[in-house]
């Protein structure tokens, strides 16, 4: 009996051990992952720095927001277009490409930071956020497809948190960095180590064996992209994915207000913390992640997690400082890792390889589109009310839209991975061993 609470406690931190079987298994997932790695520390100094540029320039809560508005329309082009060429071309070809045009938008920032006077900074910023976000949207769908196909079915899950936990350690150590640097050094330093992170991932990139894909190929065409929104709309499991992320985001995300909010809160230095918060929670609830390999109901966990997140978004508008203010958004990250973990497994094992592509451009759109429409409501209704205002009425416009979601499509809140026919022909499908 005495040995009962070690043995239940051994039992519960196995279960909670991150599954690394991935990084073990598969050279080209380590490469990509890599790869991946490198670009993202680079990329959020730009984060940082992009924004915190345009509110020296204008010290405008709209003109910050709006940085995330000009990039939606690029995105959803481009996500779409990125998933029918995925499932039409070489998808290694299209990541490296892709990431040549990705380090080119970053010397354009670099210039002009570097040579334009500080007046035709704005236009010049707004135009690299579009181009930068296209071709991140081009690139995503075909890596994503890659991965799919370089693991096996069950090790999905596992790999979406190891990239989870990868991003999120980048979102604490990137925009510390970031906010520390283009405060002390400027933008054009932050842009060019962007510049560099690029060129390094490159080295990895070039090293990914082709993967060819199984089933039929569709060239890319209207038609094709028609096809897969067809076939997502059929499957109310991938539509609520989609829908309950992009209210998650749209209504609870704010980073735009970060450095009006670390002014307000008298630490203008601490303005990386707040950028770094969510990424804390995200890498914690990574870390732990083994447990979700016990869950099967994996459409009622999307839900519970996102309503977490906006009730920690809401919460952390009214605490009193900093320090209180982050551990509340680092909570809000915990809980969207672990919903991205959830919607990661239904996407991946339950989407044949010759849609793969298509919906994996869906699937972009639904993660990174939020953020910058988030991000624009953010501002407008900062401008109305204040950065507080806008943050609480965010976060709960985000618990009342999860809800109205998860009531509308009960066969994503009944969805079980055991059960589900896609799931098990998916799984039927992919018996044969992956070749790594």
């Amino acid at each position: 009996m005495s040995t009962s609470p070690a043995r239940s406690l051994k039992t519960l931190l196995l279960r909670l051990r991150m599954d690394l079987s991935p990084l073990r298994d598969s050279r080209d997932f380590r490469l990509l992952f890599g790869s991946s790695l490198v670009t993202m520390f680079g990329s959020l100094m730009t984060m940082v720095a992009v924004p915190f540029q345009m509110k020296q320039l204008t010290g405008s809560y709209v003109a910050v927001g709006l940085v995330g508005l000009v990039e939606f329309a690029p995105m959803v082009v481009c996500g779409l277009w990125g998933g029918a060429i995925a499932d039409a071309l070489d998808r290694r070809k299209i990541v490296v490409l892709s990431e040549v045009g990705l380090c080119l938008t970053s010397v354009l920032l670099l210039l002009n930071a570097v040579l334009f006077p500080a007046p035709a900074q704005v236009p010049v910023l707004y135009v690299v956020a579009a181009l930068s976000a296209g071709l991140s949207s081009l690139r995503g769908p075909s890596e994503q497809a890659i991965i799919n196909r370089v693991l096996k079915l069950d090790q999905m899950g596992a790999a979406f948190a190891i990239q989870g936990l990868a991003r999120n350690a980048g979102m604490i150590v990137g925009p510390a960095a970031g906010g520390l640097i283009v405060v002390t050094l400027g933008p054009a330093t932050s842009y060019g180590i962007d510049i560099a992170s690029f060129l390094l991932s490159l080295l990895l990139l070039v090293r990914v064996r082709p993967v060819p894909r199984t089933g039929d190929h569709t060239p890319a065409s209207l038609r094709s992209l028609v096809e897969g929104v067809r076939y997502a709309v059929r499957r109310p499991d991938l539509m609520g994915t989609y829908l309950v992320d992009i209210a998650a985001m749209v209504f609870a995300f704010s980073n735009a207000l970060f450095p009006f909010l670390a002014d307000q809160l008298h630490e203008p230095r601490a303005l990386g913390l707040l950028y770094a918060a969510g990424g804390i929670g995200s890498v914690i609830a990574s870390a732990t992640s083994g447990w979700t390999a016990h869950v099967h109901r994996h459409g009622r966990a999307v839900i519970t997690s996102a309503a977490l997140w906006g009730a920690g978004v809401a919460l952390a508008s009214i605490m009193p400082n900093i320090w209180l203010v982050a551990a509340l958004l680092a909570f809000a990250g915990a809980a969207d890792m672990i919903s991205g973990v959830f919607r990661g497994i239904i996407w991946n094992q339950t989407i044949p390889d010759e849609y793969r592509g298509r919906l994996a451009g869906i699937e972009l759109l639904s993660y990174s589109t939020g953020p910058m429409l988030g991000d624009a409501r953010a501002g407008f209704l900062a401008q109305a009310g204040g950065a507080r205002f806008s943050l609480g009425v965010g976060g709960l416009l985000c618990m009342a839209a999860v809800a109205a979601m998860a009531a509308a499509l009960p066969k994503f809140r009944r969805y079980d991975a055991r059960t589900d026919e896609h799931a098990l022909a998916e799984r039927a499908r992919r018996e044969v061993p992956v070749t790594t």
